[in-house]
């Protein structure tokens, strides 16, 4: 089991920058790709970003290329999501999601562990 927990979230104004936390515990960090996802009120959970377990390939939704930034540290056992030039559209629950392989991963269903989630709010 691997467990996760997300941190960095709250309310932020349009243009300005969050950095979400997730850090892991249960099993060997490095060994897990990583992922972000997102959920707005009444959408469905989207994909966000990804990064292979050591760190050398990232991929990302076209909604936030060029915006957002994925990144891991595993001797911290923690992955982050650094966030800029925010936008309303961006206000949702975000959640990383583990799984084990060497590949990057984009869909919700390819994930075996999943964090509580953290709000981020956007006002425009």
């Amino acid at each position: 089991q691997v467990q996760l927990v997300e941190s960095g979230g709250g309310l932020v104004q349009a243009g300005g920058s969050l950095r979400l936390s997730c850090t892991a515990s249960g099993r060997t960090f490095s060994n897990y790709a990583m992922g972000w996802f997102r959920q707005a009120p009444g959408k469905e959970r989207e994909f966000v970003a990804t990064i292979t377990r050591s760190g050398d390939i990232t991929y990302y939704a076209d909604s936030v290329k060029d915006r957002f930034t994925i990144s891991r540290d595993n001797a911290k056992n923690t992955a982050y999501l650094r966030m800029n030039s925010l936008k309303p559209e961006d206000t949702a629950v975000y959640y990383c999601a583990a799984r084990g392989g060497t590949n990057y991963y984009t869909g919700a269903d390819d994930y075996d562990y999943w964090g509580q989630g953290t709000q981020v709010t956007v006002s425009s």
